[in-house]
């Protein structure tokens, strides 16, 4: 029984020793193999860390000398295991060549517990078998984790260029048989977004728009039921906005042409020198200038007054690399006809027509009368006024019986769209005679009333003046002038008659 008893005894002392030498995998436990999947272009941390247990029994006695050493078993650069990252008790830190400087230790510390390796960014030739072995002390923990690596290719590569022919592809690094591909555009499959599903590994897209932007996820299915997927960002070089913009602007003012491009090409090394502009008539091209801005994506063409001439279709033109992108944006012109040209007589019939060159077909039109007091500034708010006594406010036509005081002023014709106003144009109308007071009819019976006192005092004046004149010329003895009326010629009295009638008439 004694030897039985030694063995025991033996057993039971070594086993704790030999528990704490050796210490494999993540835990106390037989080391288990991970894996983890990354794109090809991104960042991989492969996992090596402490036990939860065995953390917090270390936290603080983890002694100053530890050393970490990451080695990859196989690949396709070199079938036999060579050190990718080695951290000495000294600190000295050795790194593979290939892999310098895309590799570190995720805590460069080591103080708690994490030994995890990170690569950035992940080539295809990464992909493989990695062993982590830690030493402190007399213990050693080892991780095992396998790098696999999905590829996704673009041709042409990124920024894509819009509207050119886009080839996609998506492959592993996993040995099995593909089976199927299928596409997601924005994350998740499903009704509202667009699932493309191949037995290949790609999706061709022959005119990319701009909608065709943003996230997209490539999923793998192989023979031996491995599902793997991958997510990236799709960048399409192109416009912003509308694809084909139309901009509504009132003859007579200024007009702004968009041409916003999506990225900046100097993100992606490309350089962008102007946008140059054209315009579409007679069926050629007529140069209108080049808009040059290297530090914005904005390269407009400003039109400082435009008329009906000016309306059609132009083109902005961006040659970005050894590529050129364009874009064609509409001018639709918006004017008013009145029917009667000049100042407008109170009482007259006045029709205000409004006109729109290249219409697109969904607009409709509205008339407003802007009722705004005097102001110094250009920019004073105007008041919409209703249309009161007249039978139109909606439609190209306004018709106005007869014109009154109170049409004085501005009237606006508005076009609107599915997307709301889109532009305006204002008319002036100026009535002749017109006058700046608030009660016409009190002012005009004022004036008549002025005129008949005016009339009637100088009638009175007149009588008056008759009056006294007659007075003066009596004579003062009516005897004496019997008495020498005697020697005077006849014809002399009756000249002297006349004399008197023609006084007495004046």
């Amino acid at each position: 029984m004694r030897p039985v008893s030694l063995v025991l005894f033996l057993t039971f002392t070594l086993l704790p020793f030999a528990a704490g030498h050796i210490l494999p995998g993540l835990s106390e436990g037989r080391s288990r193999e991970q894996k983890v999947w990354v794109r090809e272009g991104s960042a991989a941390v492969l996992p090596c860390h402490l036990s939860p247990r065995k953390t917090r029994e270390s936290e603080k006695q983890l002694p100053d000398k530890i050393s970490v050493l990451w080695k990859r078993h196989g690949g396709r650069v070199q079938q036999e295991p060579h050190v990718v990252l080695e951290v000495g008790f000294s600190g000295l830190q050795k790194t593979a060549q290939l892999m310098k400087p895309r590799v570190s230790l995720q805590d460069s510390t080591l103080r708690h517990g994490n030994f995890s390796l990170r690569i950035a960014p992940v080539r295809s030739e990464d992909a493989g078998l990695y062993e982590a072995q830690v030493k402190y002390k007399t213990e050693v923990h080892s991780c095992h984790v396998e790098l696999g690596v999905i590829t996704v290719t673009l041709s042409p590569p990124n920024p894509v260029i819009e509207r050119e022919l886009l080839l996609m592809s998506c492959n592993s690094s996993h040995r099995a048989s593909l089976v199927e591909t299928c596409w997601f555009h924005n994350k998740h499959p499903g009704h509202s977004s667009r699932t493309f599903c191949y037995s290949s590994g790609s999706l061709s897209i022959f005119r990319p728009a701009m909608s065709d932007a943003g996230s997209w996820r490539c999923q793998l299915r192989y023979s031996d039921e491995e599902v793997i997927s991958a997510t990236f960002n799709l960048q399409i070089l192109g416009f912003d906005g509308p694809t084909s913009p139309v901009v509504y602007a009132a003859a007579g003012s200024a007009a702004d042409l968009p041409c916003s491009l999506s990225y900046l090409p100097r993100a992606f090394g490309m350089s962008v020198v102007a946008a140059h502009w054209s315009r579409l008539a007679g069926g050629h091209l007529e140069d209108r200038g080049i808009s040059q801005n290297l530090s914005s994506r904005s390269l407009p063409l400003h039109l400082p007054a435009v008329g009906p001439g000016d309306a059609g279709q132009y083109r902005c033109a961006v040659s970005v690399g050894h590529r050129t992108i364009s874009r064609d944006v509409t001018l639709a012109v918006v004017t008013v006809t009145a029917s009667i040209q000049g100042p407008v007589s109170e009482g007259n019939h006045l029709v205000l027509t409004c006109s729109l060159t290249h219409s697109q077909g969904h607009e409709h039109f509205q008339w407003t009368h802007l009722d705004s007091a005097p102001t110094k500034s250009k920019l004073a708010l105007a008041t919409p006024r209703s249309l009161e006594g007249h039978s139109s406010q909606m439609g190209r036509t306004l018709e106005i019986p007869q014109v009154s005081q109170k049409d004085t002023g501005t009237w606006e014709c508005s076009v609107y769209g599915p997307e709301g106003r889109l532009g305006a144009v204002q008319y002036e109308l100026q009535i002749t005679g017109a006058q700046v007071s608030s009660s016409p009819s009190i002012f005009s019976g004022q004036v008549t009333f002025g005129l008949i006192l005016t009339l009637f005092f100088l009638l009175a004046v007149c009588v008056v003046a008759l009056a006294l004149q007659k007075r003066a010329r009596a004579p003062a003895f009516p005897a004496l002038e019997g008495m020498f009326a005697v020697n005077v010629p006849r014809n002399s009295v009756e000249e002297k008659q006349k004399g008197k009638i023609q006084q007495t008439e004046c």
